[in-house]
């Protein structure tokens, strides 16, 4: 009896940790409805000539290292929890009047009041299941994106969502590792994968539109309906690769 006891004692200690952040304290909740990413394999409709400028990203003073600690100039304005093995990367504050947004080396989204150096909120933008390694990377070095009353983070922790602002609250998100910016056209999101996947992602209600397997994991760069990631150039309203001229020999 003593070692079924033992047993059952070890079973629900291991249950109970599962959903314990490695990292830090407390419990973290799933974000996810399901896991799955189904892609439509639907074509886009008309595009604009060239992406929209993400708000706030530019002229915002603020700078954040990887050690999750925000600056003004030379001053401290708030400090994060540090990690012990974080992805450097050169990720900065979107400013909003008397707030910024960015994303951490702990998974978290987070809005931060400057006026009083105190968060607003912060949402995890992991799966629940990259918290059961202790080698777990959740890292958001991707810069985040601010639409309106919408925010668009993506991490390493194999998600990408559309958060609302005000509070945080998630919209939807998608099973998608994120290592580089992402780019916003129109209504539609183009988002680079760790799987060597790019997304074409509609930004109101999430449905993937596209995906087509890329070469390199840089940041996607549009004009006049074509993406280029690396040496790569797509068509964006279906996602077929363009193939590239040849020279004649003379």
């Amino acid at each position: 009896m003593k070692k079924i006891f033992l047993f059952l004692i070890t079973l629900f200690a291991i249950s109970a940790c599962s959903k314990h952040d490695p990292i830090l304290p407390g419990v973290r909740n799933d974000i996810f409805d399901n896991n799955d990413v189904v892609v439509l394999n639907r074509e886009l409709p008309e595009l604009s000539e060239n992406e929209a400028n993400i708000s706030g990203e530019k002229d915002c003073p603020y700078r954040q290292d990887f050690s999750n600690v925000i600056w003004n100039g030379d001053k401290k304005i708030w400090s994060g929890f540090a990690t012990s093995n974080p992805v450097k990367s050169n990720q900065s504050p979107i400013c909003d009047g008397d707030y910024i947004y960015t994303g951490l080396s702990t998974g978290e989204a987070i809005k931060l009041n400057v006026k009083t150096s105190r968060p607003v909120w912060t949402t995890d933008v992991y799966r629940a299941n990259n918290l059961t390694g202790g080698a777990s990377m959740v890292d958001i070095i991707a810069h985040v994106g601010l639409d309106g009353k919408y925010l668009y983070v993506g991490g390493l922790g194999d998600a990408f969502c559309k958060l609302k602002s005000e509070n945080g609250n998630r919209v939807w998100c998608k099973n998608i590792s994120v290592p580089v910016d992402f780019i916003m056209v129109d209504d539609f999101i183009f988002v680079v994968g760790t799987d060597n996947n790019l997304y074409a992602i509609n930004k109101n209600d999430g449905n993937v539109y596209w995906k087509t397997e890329i070469k390199t994991q840089l940041k996607p760069i549009y004009h006049k309906k074509i993406i280029t990631v690396g040496k790569q150039q797509i068509n964006a309203k279906d996602g077929s690769i363009k193939k590239r001229k040849i020279n004649p020999l003379f």
